[in-house]
């Protein structure tokens, strides 16, 4: 049974909305002509903003670090996956209904919470896993794990059954195993942030920053070279892999000795070659800053045979990238924002809607916006 919506909340956050924030509903975005090409126009209308705030439970477990989103379309509902570390309770997903419409977003509620299950048939043991992303394919439910850096333990991509239950792994490339000198492989929480599917059913998974042996984080002076794995989503077998160019840090920290960084947080495939991909920033005492870009893999060097991109000499083109919308830019006071799905507002129209990982921290909030996607490349 679904779940009353958090009402009361959402009149008052939605109603504090108009003084907090300088965009209205119904205000437009667009992107005419990104790289140039204008038969890939992107353009949308904001529906708004509902907020969970932190501390609420659903079942006996508190609701949280929403990290991945993918929409349903036999149910019209949405799956959203949380990054507890089976910590708070065990790695799950859930179910969502999200309530929004041409009027705008009026609520997000909770259907169901569903346990995932490592390969033996069990819940995932406490910090053994790390649950980013996640979208609905063709066969199951297809997630990804960030890894653990620190403790040595790799990412990886699985599908699930729709009860959580393991049913096969992607391999993982040469070089992103996490190593314990830093030399080569995933840097700590900067792994499989990212997933999309494409129509054709091929996987693309990205990190967060680059690989060690790619080269730096992003900085206030420097971008990273993250890297894209191209999956047949059939097999599971890597087919390429592209570079994708993180922006420098967008923002200083308050205070010279507070923390700041930049990564890629989740993608989204528009067709077979052009994704929509998050970077998201934050500011010790500043916030967080979020912009959304549009790549074009059309054109771009297959890197799966480089080992490293820092020391080779082979020419090397990245993917293409366009911003489509900055958060703060915008007038909107984004949060950690690391899910984006493409679903349908109950007129039929497409929506985007995106949703932020909070942490489970009271400083921050489970966040969602709205967006009318009022046309999308040809």
């Amino acid at each position: 049974m679904i779940k009353r919506f958090l009402a009361i909340a959402a009149f008052a956050l939605l109603s504090s909305a108009a003084t907090l924030h300088a965009t209205d509903i119904g205000a437009t975005f667009e992107t005419s002509c990104p790289f140039g090409d204008c038969a890939a126009g992107i353009s949308l209308s904001y529906l708004g903003e509902f907020v969970i705030p932190t501390g609420h439970v659903e079942n006996g477990v508190e609701f949280g670090g929403i990290s991945g989103l993918d929409f349903d379309a036999a149910t019209g509902h949405y799956i959203a996956i949380s990054d507890d570390r089976s910590e708070k309770g065990p790695a799950r997903f859930y179910e969502l209904a999200v309530d929004v419409d041409g009027a705008g977003l009026k609520g997000v509620a909770v259907v169901k919470q569903v346990t995932l299950k490592d390969k033996n048939g069990e819940p995932f043991a406490r910090r053994t896993v790390d649950p980013e992303s996640i979208r609905l394919g063709r066969d199951g439910i297809y997630w990804g794990s960030e890894g653990d850096g620190k403790a040595l333990i790799a990412p990886f991509v699985r599908v699930a059954s729709q009860d959580g239950a393991f049913m096969r792994e992607f391999k993982l490339p040469e070089g992103f195993a996490p190593t314990a000198d830093k030399s080569t492989g995933i840097r700590d929480n900067l792994a499989f942030e990212d997933l999309a599917i494409a129509p054709s059913g091929d996987v693309f998974v990205a990190i967060e920053a680059a690989l060690y042996q790619d080269g730096p984080a992003a900085s206030l002076v420097n971008g990273s070279l993250a890297r894209i794995i191209r999956y047949d989503g059939t097999t599971g077998e890597p087919k390429a892999q592209y570079v994708y160019p993180i922006s420098p840090i967008p923002q200083a920290a308050a205070k010279a000795d507070g923390g700041n960084d930049n990564g890629m947080s989740e993608i989204i495939a528009l067709d077979g070659h052009r994704l929509l991909a998050v970077e998201r920033s934050y500011a010790q005492g500043v916030g967080n800053n979020v912009k959304i870009f549009m790549i074009d893999l059309d054109g771009a060097t297959d890197v799966s045979a480089i080992a490293s991109l820092a020391k080779t000499d082979q020419r090397v083109v990245p993917v293409r990238k366009s911003q489509v919308l900055d958060l703060r830019a915008a007038g909107l006071v984004p949060d950690n924002i690391e899910s984006v799905a493409i679903g349908k507002a109950k007129d039929g129209s497409d929506a985007l809607i995106l949703g932020s990982d909070n942490n489970f921290s009271t400083s921050q909030e489970t966040q969602f916006y709205a967006f009318k996607i009022l046309r999308r490349p040809q």
